[in-house]
């Protein structure tokens, strides 16, 4: 199966080699700008903004295994008096 940056690749080579053949600079504006409203509505990222999510993404998958390990130890513990000084309700 062909991968989706070839096949676009592949696209705007063949486009390119077409347009280069006739004196059509109108055609190659149309072109892109038709290129460009497709791509829009396909909602693609480009590789920078992609690689800042996979960033937000394993930081916040760090967090959230520092937290279960917190919860883990916290639940492993006796019961403690409230930090706020309170107590259990025993006189």
């Amino acid at each position: 199966m062909i991968n989706r940056s070839d096949w676009i690749e592949d696209f705007q080579k063949n486009m390119s080699e077409l347009i280069a053949k006739t004196p059509a600079a109108d055609i190659e504006r149309n072109v892109k700008a038709m290129m460009a409203q497709t791509f829009a509505r396909l909602d693609l990222v480009t590789r920078d903004e992609f690689e800042v999510q996979v960033e937000l993404l394993q930081r916040a998958m760090a967090r959230i295994a520092a937290l279960e390990s917190k919860v883990q130890t916290l639940e492993g513990r006796p019961d403690t008096p409230l930090q706020s000084g309170t107590s259990s309700g025993v006189v």
